[in-house]
């Protein structure tokens, strides 16, 4: 395993093939980084996430959030999510993403994971209704957390620690090739926000 730590160069491809991933360390100073996630922590309507496996509807510690420019579903784990409109704050840190980094969204998952108890397993972000082969733009809050990729054919394995208000840029081929997961750990016992801001391209009912 390939461990690569904050000192890798901002625009460096963290994948040497089949997909492109840049990591820019924090955009944006401690203090801001801080008042973000305070923000987010109180003013979003965070829920259990729920999802089908093996027939069983399961309902997750971790809680989420999905939001957008339009009422879009969004459906992975065999369940289906309705996005509600974004919050002033939200809307605000999505610029943010944008400016940094040239692309830009109209949807975001939210994940708030209380401790190193909550992960995510390996997958990939390949649904239907996003945009094929579009940049996903992972930003994160909080607790320092370990993410890595796997490579859905070699089984080869790169991973880096997620610092406090930094910006991860997955796009190209990554989903078709690779996989990616947050592992819990013992070591980290505070909160952590994430927001994976997207492109939907489906069709879909606007607000009125």
């Amino acid at each position: 395993m390939n461990d690569l730590f904050s000192d890798t160069p901002s625009l460096a491809n963290l994948l040497h093939r089949d997909g492109i991933v840049h990591y820019y360390g924090p955009i944006m100073s401690l203090n801001n980084a801080n008042e973000y996630f305070n923000q987010l922590l109180t003013d979003i309507d965070w829920q259990h996430d729920q999802a089908i496996i093996l027939g069983n509807k399961v309902t997750t510690s971790r809680k989420i959030a999905w939001m957008g420019d339009h009422e879009f579903d969004y459906t992975y784990s065999n369940t289906t999510k309705r996005a509600t409109p974004w919050t002033p704050t939200l809307l605000k840190i999505k610029t943010l993403v944008e400016q940094e980094c040239g692309h830009r969204f109209n949807a975001c998952l939210l994940n708030l994971y209380h401790d190193g108890s909550e992960g995510m397993t390996w997958h990939s972000d390949g649904e239907k209704d996003l945009k094929k082969n579009g940049a996903i733009a992972s930003l994160s809050f909080g607790a320092e957390r370990k993410f890595a990729f796997k490579h859905k054919k070699s089984q080869e394995t790169i991973s880096l620690f997620l610092q406090n208000g930094s910006l991860l840029i997955m796009k190209g081929a990554t989903q078709t090739h690779w996989l990616h997961r947050l592992p819990p750990t013992t070591s980290v016992t505070t909160p952590r926000i994430n927001l994976t801001f997207r492109t939907i391209e489906p069709s879909f009912k606007r607000w009125s």
